[in-house]
């Protein structure tokens, strides 16, 4: 049997605590993971309506867990 490169699992950080809703955790796990995503990107890949992210963005960006970079919405460093 050929060996078998153990690959690392790519570092996530946890979820804030006060993220309640499936939702808003979903949004932030894939701005985490991807480094950062449109309205557009952000609905065709969570398959999500438009005023469901603006309302999950908007409450995220509220708490301090996402920031507006541009076209694009970011989790800050």
């Amino acid at each position: 049997m050929a060996s078998q490169k153990h690959r690392s699992a790519p570092r996530i950080d946890p979820v804030p605590d006060d993220l309640e809703s499936a939702q808003a955790k979903l949004v932030y796990l894939y701005l985490d993971v991807a480094e950062g995503a449109t309205i557009d990107e952000l609905g065709e890949i969570l398959v999500m309506k438009k005023i469901d992210i603006l309302s999950v963005l908007n409450s995220l960006s509220s708490a301090g867990h996402v920031e507006q970079a541009g076209s694009e919405y970011v989790v800050p460093n």
